[in-house]
């Protein structure tokens, strides 16, 4: 019996033989495709099948790489968002400072365009704190008898009339507002000139016209302005606006209810100006002073003349006395001179 490799084990051509060919194959591919393009098609064909292999092979690295550069886009994220935000605020906050400083720029050259307007001298001051009474409606400024601030000067700001000052001290001053209930400002109406006094309310927060007749011609909008009647506030100052207007039969003198043309709580810078009224003297005061004078006039007149009468007599006294005393001293010279002629003679002839 003859024993035989089976089929699966049967070796064909010998290794070598297999290495040379395929070593002549794939120079003869290698050449075929350099020369011709021969193997263009195929390499397409197989890159489209083998495509999804590869893609399915790379998907673990795919995987680890997206998972890194989520966490460093994260972590990256969070760092710019955490300086936008501070950069947001930082910009929020400029913003807000900046939007203030042009408000306080055009506050304070409306101030300087009002302190040219009016022509006198005023004084800058800033409102510090209001006082502790709630039943008044007083601040604080900074600026007292140090800044040349006096008692009873008015206190403006762009919009118009904010107080008075009532009080003052070295380094601070208070100022009492227009709506304060003990305050009264003298006003006349634009439109008519028609003039009246202008009160605080207890509420604080509106004015009263006072003394107003029912037939007067007062409207809803009119504007108030300082009447400079009283020496104090000068004349053509803003100070509040026609509110509302109540009439009854049974009283003579309507209710003018106003409101202040100036922010009164909400002023920081003000102006406390320093006028000197160019106001006539009272008649019956200028008559009762010059009076005073001429009383004063006449008193130094005769006390004067007295004066004078006294030195006369006195005069004509001393020249009265000093007269006779001349020849009372000239007899006894003379006598005592003929005396000791006549003495010797005597005694020469008893003898």
């Amino acid at each position: 019996m003859e024993y035989s490799p089976p089929p699966l084990f049967k070796q064909g051509p010998s290794a070598l033989a297999r290495l040379i060919f395929f070593v002549v194959l794939s120079l003869a591919l290698l050449v075929s495709d350099a020369r011709f393009k021969t193997l263009e098609v195929v390499r397409g064909v197989l890159g489209a099948g083998l495509y999804p292999l590869q893609r399915a092979a790379l998907v673990p690295r795919d995987l680890f790489m997206g998972a890194a550069d989520l966490a460093v886009t994260s972590a990256s994220l969070r760092q710019d968002n955490a300086k936008l935000h501070a950069r947001n605020l930082q910009l929020s906050q400029q913003a807000n400072d900046a939007a203030s400083l042009a408000a306080e720029n055009a506050h304070l050259r409306s101030l300087l365009q009002l302190s040219q307007r009016i022509g006198a001298q005023t004084t800058p001051a800033e409102i510090q704190y209001d006082t502790r009474d709630p039943f008044t409606q007083k601040v604080v400024i900074g600026g007292g008898s140090q800044q040349g601030v006096q008692n009873g000067s008015p206190v403006l700001s762009e919009d118009g009339v904010i107080g008075q000052v009532t009080r003052v001290f070295p380094m601070q001053s208070e100022v009492t507002l227009v709506t304060d209930k003990d305050q009264a400002v003298p006003v006349e109406i634009v439109r008519t000139g028609l003039r009246s006094v202008i009160y605080g309310t207890a509420k604080g927060d509106l004015l009263d016209l006072r003394f107003v007749p029912i037939s007067a011609d007062v409207q809803v909008g009119d504007e108030l302005v300082t009447s400079g009647l009283d020496g104090i506030y000068p004349q053509g100052l803003p100070v509040a606006k026609v509110l509302r207007i109540d009439k009854q039969a049974d009283t003579a003198f309507a209710r003018v209810i106003c409101v202040p043309l100036a922010a009164v709580r909400g002023a920081r810078e003000v102006l406390v100006l320093h006028y000197v009224a160019q106001v006539p003297p009272n008649p019956v005061e200028a008559a009762e002073a010059a009076s005073a004078a001429a009383a004063a006039d006449a008193r130094d007149a005769k006390k004067k003349k007295s004066a004078k009468g006294s030195g006369v007599d006195k005069k004509a006294d001393d020249k009265s006395k000093s007269a006779p005393a001349k020849p009372a001293a000239n007899v006894p010279a003379n006598a005592a001179a003929k005396a000791p002629a006549a003495a010797p003679a005597k005694p020469q002839g008893g003898h």
